[in-house]
């Protein structure tokens, strides 16, 4: 039973983020979030896969948000945005 609750929860999680990146897509805050979904559109990205990478980068500074205790590096988010479809290395 709880192999698939916490299927549910990275679901749950992940359509948060998915979410999250939608918000920022619409708000045009921050502005690379736009800059990259168009630039990952032109080589080919399908929607799905761009905000799923967008989410995973989002995922990441969340992450170390929570490990470190500190507050959210929207430098440092942006520049892993930008470099899509890289995706940041794990620390």
């Amino acid at each position: 039973m709880s192999d698939n609750s916490e299927h549910e929860d990275e679901a749950f999680a992940e359509a948060t983020l998915v979410q999250a990146i939608e918000n920022q897509l619409q708000s045009g805050e921050p502005a690379a979030a736009q800059a990259v979904y168009n630039k990952l559109t032109l080589v080919g990205y399908e929607r799905e896969e761009i905000l799923e990478l967008m989410a995973l980068v989002l995922a990441h500074e969340v992450d170390a948000m929570l490990r470190d205790d500190r507050p959210f590096d929207g430098a440092w988010y942006e520049q892993a945005l930008r470099a899509l479809p890289e995706l940041p290395e794990e620390n």
